[in-house]
């Protein structure tokens, strides 16, 4: 019987030994922008390797705090800061072995008030609330040994210059070691999404709209990036909703130059939707 995908990519995770933590001698973590997929992540073979990859690419950090796609929730709020925080479930229609999965990360409490001194006002933690699928996915692809404190923090607006701001607020955690990641996908028209495109056909407002970003990146026009709804070709295809975009500019506004240089660690496709992934420095 053939092994899973996802069992061959832990397979392959194991004999590549220890990975080695972060030390203040390394410097900043960089903060990143990945493109997270959904459960058909676990059966993309090329795709876990790349996740993978990049993570060890990287000193083990200290602990990731993540803004996912998938938890808009304004006033501010962080996850539960608990150890083994049962996930969030949120997508329909797959393999159930995806809704028995789990990610037991360990407690986060630590992290949980570093994020809330550098706040302006009290942020709520919620208890019970574990990781969406925004953030476990990619991470249990990318820290599959799950021995790395995790907390996410909502996303409570979608206006870039405010989450550039949220963004500069969290950048000093990533001098303790803190992987700061903005979670969603560089195109999302999951509404628009065709058999062809299940075939490998990339559609041209999936492909138009990744190149004018990838080459608005390179430039560091935070400001071109900001009025992605009216200057962007491919819209309104690519972000229908505009909520996987967005966490980019938590992403930029992290980074030590939010108009500096970013490095592509991901690109090319998956059901015709960008994975143009990144990290800043």
């Amino acid at each position: 019987m053939d092994l899973h995908p996802f069992q061959r990519h832990l397979d392959r995770v194991a004999t590549l030994g220890p990975h080695r933590p972060w030390a203040p001698a390394d410097g900043p973590m960089p903060s990143l922008y990945l493109s997270h997929g959904a459960p058909p992540t676990f059966e993309d073979g090329a795709w876990m390797r790349q996740l993978h990859d990049w993570a060890r690419d990287l000193p083990r950090p200290t602990a990731i705090l993540i803004v996912s796609a998938h938890w808009e929730s304004a006033p501010l709020a962080l996850s539960s800061s608990r150890a083994n925080t049962d996930l969030v479930y949120d997508f329909g229609g797959f393999n159930p072995m995806y809704y028995r999965m789990r990610y037991d990360t360990p407690d986060a409490g630590g992290l949980a008030r570093q994020v809330s001194a550098l706040m302006p006002q009290s942020v709520h933690e919620h208890n019970n609330r574990g990781l969406d699928h925004g953030a476990w996915v990619p991470l249990k692809i990318m820290y599959p040994e799950a021995d790395v404190p995790v907390l996410q923090l909502s996303i409570p607006t979608h206006d870039a210059a405010t989450l550039m701001s949220l963004g500069e607020r969290l950048r000093p955690l990533r001098e303790q070691g803190v992987l700061v990641i903005g979670s969603g996908f560089m195109t999302h028209g999951l509404q628009f999404l065709t058999r062809a495109m299940l075939a490998g056909h990339v559609p041209g407002w999936s492909s138009d709209f990744d190149h004018w970003a990838a080459e608005a990146l390179a430039r560091g026009d935070v400001d071109e990036l900001a009025a992605f709804r009216d200057r962007a070709p491919g819209m309104p295809y690519a972000h229908p909703t505009v909520e996987h975009f967005t966490p980019l500019f938590v992403t930029l506004g992290a980074a030590t130059d939010p108009t500096g240089p970013v490095r592509t660690a991901i690109d090319g496709y998956a059901m015709g939707f960008a994975k143009r992934s990144f990290q800043t420095t």
